[in-house]
């Protein structure tokens, strides 16, 4: 049993897989965490820009109506 604990410490052909799924866990995590925050604010911005548009419509045809004149 300690001859397996020993060679158990010092093999370590494993320890690269582990590097890779651990760096690849931290690079989804943050990806999904950008993913949010631009999620959240481009829809926000998508409804002041279509609220701003909605109270223009009726200058529009305003303006459109006094040219045509």
């Amino acid at each position: 049993m300690i001859s397996f604990i020993k060679n158990f410490r010092r093999d370590d052909s494993g320890a690269v897989t582990v590097d890779w799924v651990v760096l690849t866990a931290g690079i989804v995590g943050l990806a999904v965490g950008a993913f949010a925050v631009i999620e959240s604010n481009s829809a926000r911005i998508a409804g002041e820009t279509a609220g701003l548009m909605s109270t223009q419509e009726g200058r529009l045809a305003t303006v459109t109506e006094t040219v045509l004149e």
